[in-house]
């Protein structure tokens, strides 16, 4: 009856969403697992399983009066975390036979996310052999029993889910002491309750994320600041996309993948989201690839119509090269305003802007959602299909490891047709309440620092190569700020790490992606950090390595997981979907990438497949030969090719920014790093710039070119 009672109460405070089905009976040893988003969450799962356990509560918790008049209802143990020996009376009730229910958080989150998960109790898991029973609860944290305090959003009826998880163990790491194996029990345990927060995700698409945001963190929320300089409320970022996509959607169908040329500034994310809204594909057009490399995303996609914006393009001094392009039309956003009639004006305020999920247009959260393309660094561009899950599903994965909140600020330099900067830097704040600051170009290395101090932004993403730059022009307080600098796109150096780290007082994390992985696979953490690697696999992916032939060391990586594209559009066939398949079956990506996966999963990303040459008849990865010119030159930047050659078959050619590096100083270079004197370039060329794609990573295509060129052959 009490039960009863209080699943009535709880659904009366709660908008309460119980999947998932408990045992009817307590297995002979088990443990009740759960995150712990607030103090009802033990009553929230002990009225919807079917029999009664035993809570272990902390002591500091017990001495509370209110507390202790619900303790004398409640079966409990008290356990202290200054005493580890109180968690042997747990050990033996478990071992008696009694169902125990424990937070392995050891308290409610502060964070909104996981906190630090406790060795103890995961080890205490392993060592008495119990079963698992898996819960995670989902919107408590927004509700008046948590712990959270503004600006953290707590609404008188939040939503809240309830997920009862298969039954699971956790074994006995084999390690050489018993320290070593319970570390290892934490990190099992931690893992698996990452993985929880992945798989019970709610599906949807991406506009229904927004208003989920919206409903949670109200209309007036500041989300979006720009050069303008305006920030967006939450409220008018929705009636500007509602405005912008019933604008679009009379001039394009349902369905129809639509260029986007736009910058990164308020109107470009309500035009993302008025897309999403009507059921149109964006398909994000790299403006700085020039006309052959739009020209071909146009083909890819069969794109007939791009939206941009007048001002923006002069600018950009984009004129020239939209005149250029064939079989598309150009609209601008400007000329968009005087279609709004006033019917299109009563029907957003009087009925849209109330009834948004009404206005919306039916779409299924596996739609494709976006099109990107392939930077084309070392061949022609693809476009990549992702479907709205792809990227909510990416989205979860990181904040499984990584917590951020609505006290952060985002600072978003990284341009929106690239995958980091549209999904980790766009979409993944703006859906989870976080405000951006959105910044049109990541070059402008002397500002981007002086706008993270003006801004008081916390989090910043770039390339190490815009990293680099932006510590060369930053005072040393600019950052005073930030809590997390993460890298990605290309490989992180070591003399970037140790710059942040000196200079700065941070920590980079480096994390490794792919457009086709929408785009986070792996991610260093502060909870799982180890340097010189690009993190652990997020949860809710698999992996797999190939072996390849003529290489000792890693394999090629292969993964599956729900953020993994739908597919890709070709050159062989524009238009029509390839979807992803490898060696491994139907869904796995193959990233071309070669890998090495130490014992705890850190990910050590030894080369691109791609970029290995056989000189010699030895493989010799590309990156080892700027590795060697980094040690050789630190302060410039190098990228290595290889091309054939009539005598020898192929050779390296080195092409750096240094006009004094000689050949000499690369061997001496490689002796000290103790690497073969046959990944010692064969030719060293300079350039007085290296060139860079718009994200910022070299230019390989260029670079080849340069060196199969007659005047690099003659040299």
């Amino acid at each position: 009856m009490l039960r009863l009672l209080a699943r009535v109460f709880l659904r009366l405070i709660f908008r309460l969403e119980v999947s998932g089905v408990p045992p009817l009976q307590p297995r002979p040893r088990m443990l009740v697992v759960s995150n712990h988003e607030s103090f009802a969450d033990g009553v929230l799962i002990q009225s919807f399983l079917p029999f009664a356990i035993t809570w272990v509560v902390h002591s500091q918790i017990a001495r509370k009066w209110y507390f202790r008049l619900v303790l004398r209802w409640v079966s409990h143990i008290l356990v202290d975390a200054a005493n580890p020996l109180s968690m042997k009376r747990v050990l033996q009730a478990v071992e008696a036979g009694v169902p125990v229910g424990i937070f392995p958080e050891g308290r409610v989150t502060v964070t909104g996310s996981l906190m630090k998960i406790y060795d103890g109790t995961a080890f205490l898991a392993a060592r008495s052999g119990a079963t698992i029973l898996p819960v995670h609860i989902e919107g408590c944290v927004n509700s008046w029993f948590s712990r959270m305090r503004p600006p953290y959003p707590v609404r008188w009826r939040p939503r809240v889910k309830l997920t009862f998880l298969p039954e699971t163990s956790l074994p006995v790491a084999e390690a050489s002491s018993a320290k070593q194996r319970r570390r290892m029990a934490g990190e099992a345990m931690r893992r698996m309750m990452q993985e929880n927060m992945v798989v019970c995700r709610t599906p949807k698409t991406l506009f229904d994320a927004l208003l989920d945001a919206i409903e949670l963190h109200g209309r007036r929320a500041p989300i979006l600041e720009d050069i303008r300089p305006k920030t967006d409320t939450y409220g008018e970022l929705l009636k500007a996309s509602l405005a912008l996509g019933r604008l679009i959607s009379k001039l394009t169908a349902e369905g129809e993948r639509v260029g986007v040329l736009l910058p990164n500034a308020g109107p470009a994310v309500a035009t993302l989201f008025g897309l999403f809204a009507f059921r149109r594909i964006p398909a994000m057009l790299n403006y700085t690839a020039g006309v052959d490399g739009m020209q071909s995303a146009i083909d890819l996609a069969c794109l007939r119509l791009i939206l941009t914006s007048r001002a923006f393009v002069e600018k950009a001094k984009l004129t020239g090269k939209l005149a250029q392009l064939k079989n598309v039309r150009t609209v601008y956003l400007e000329d968009l305003r005087p279609m709004f009639g006033l019917r299109d004006k009563l029907w957003l305020l009087f009925w849209a802007l109330w009834f948004p999920r009404q206005v919306r247009r039916p779409t299924r959260p596996t739609d494709p959602a976006v099109v990107l393309f392939t930077s084309g660094s070392e061949g022609k561009p693809k476009g990549v299909v992702l479907s709205h899950d792809n990227i909510l599903a990416n989205i979860r994965q990181v904040a499984a490891v990584i917590e951020f909140s609505n006290k952060d600020r985002f600072f978003v330099a990284m341009p929106m047709f690239h995958s980091f900067g549209l999904t980790a830097c766009t979409i993944l704040p703006v859906v989870s309440g976080t405000p951006i600051f959105l910044y049109p170009s990541p070059l402008h290395y002397r500002m981007v620092p002086e706008l993270t101090y003006d801004r008081d932004c916390t989090v910043l993403f770039g390339t190490p190569t815009f990293l680099k730059n932006y510590a060369r022009f930053a005072n040393p307080y600019d950052f005073y700020c930030l809590r997390y600098v993460v890298a990605g796109a290309e490989k992180l150096t070591e003399d970037v790490r140790s710059l942040y780290l000196d200079r700065f007082g941070l920590r980079i994390l480096e994390g490794y992606g792919a457009t086709e992985c929408s785009p986070v696979v792996a991610v260093n953490s502060p909870k799982a950090y180890r340097r010189g690697s690009v993190g652990q696999l997020l949860p809710g992916m698999e992996a797999r390595l190939a072996p390849v032939a003529g290489i000792e060391r890693g394999g090629r990586l292969h993964v599956r997981g729900p953020n993994v594209m739908l597919g890709y559009l070709k050159y062989d066939a524009p238009g029509v979907l390839q979807a992803p398949v490898s060696e491994f079956g139907d869904g796995w990506y193959d990233t071309g990438d070669l890998v090495e996966i130490d014992a705890e999963g850190f990910l050590f990303i030894l080369g691109r497949l791609k970029r290995f040459a056989k000189i010699a008849g030895e493989m010799v990865a590309l990156e080892l030969v700027e590795k060697i010119a980094v040690e050789a030159s630190p302060k410039f930047a190098h990228g290595a090719v290889s091309c054939r050659d009539p005598n020898r078959g192929e050779i390296l050619v080195l092409f750096t920014e240094d006009r004094s590096l000689r050949r000499e100083q690369l061997v001496e270079a490689a002796r000290r790093l103790g690497a073969p004197e046959v990944a010692v370039p064969r030719k060293v060329e300079f350039l007085e710039k290296l060139p860079r794609l718009g994200s910022g990573k070299t230019d390989y295509v260029t670079l080849n070119q340069l060196a199969d060129s007659p005047l690099s052959k003659g040299a």
